[in-house]
């Protein structure tokens, strides 16, 4: 009846991945998306109803998003079950709805950092020297954005991209534990108490 460490940690790391993967590939594009609406649209309505729900996210904790998405989503309107599917099939439709909820809530805090960091980032950018003479030079405000602000943005933006995923894999203890998720992050609880 004894098992080696090794055999435990390789049946219990798929979800744990499944659900972490998802996440990254949600919250990165939402995340640069809001995060360039906002600095386009610097010190407009847009970008300050995009500014107080960054930081609403990111003030609160995870596990109260938890309870609020599985109360709403699960609970209330039904779309989605409590519990997370134990099919061991996870390129299935049917088991990534029942993952959705989960993904959704691990997904939130990563696109508030990063629609946060991208909008500092291409907004300094955008006022910086070298856009104003793209200007001069005749491209046009969406040429010089996409050919140079971009590139340039993107140099601090992606080593936090990769920050957001260990940051993701911390937080999903949590969300493994509130959604019943059979993962790495329930064994490490467990194996705490």
């Amino acid at each position: 009846w004894l098992k080696s460490v090794t055999s435990i940690m390789f049946q219990k790391l798929p979800p744990t991945m499944y659900v972490n993967f998802f996440a990254v590939i949600l919250s990165v594009p939402i995340g640069l998306i809001f995060g360039t609406f906002a600095a386009l649209k610097k010190n407009k309505w847009e970008d300050q109803v995009i500014s107080v729900g960054v930081m609403l996210i990111i003030s609160i904790p995870s596990y109260v998003y938890c309870f609020i998405l599985q109360y709403i989503l699960c609970y209330k309107l039904g779309w989605f079950p409590l519990i997370v599917s134990s099919s061991t099939n996870y390129f299935t439709w049917e088991v990534f709805r029942t993952y959705l909820p989960a993904i959704l809530c691990l997904s939130l805090g990563t696109i508030a950092g990063l629609t946060r960091y991208t909008r500092a980032e291409l907004t300094e950018v955008l006022t910086s020297d070298f856009m104003l003479l793209a200007r001069a030079k005749g491209l046009t405000r969406g040429q010089a954005t996409v050919r140079h602000a971009f590139r340039n943005a993107m140099v601090p933006i992606f080593p936090m991209i990769i920050g957001e995923f260990i940051g993701i894999l911390g937080g999903s203890l949590i969300v493994e534990n509130f959604f019943a998720i059979p993962g790495v992050g329930k064994m490490y609880l467990q194996s705490i108490n």
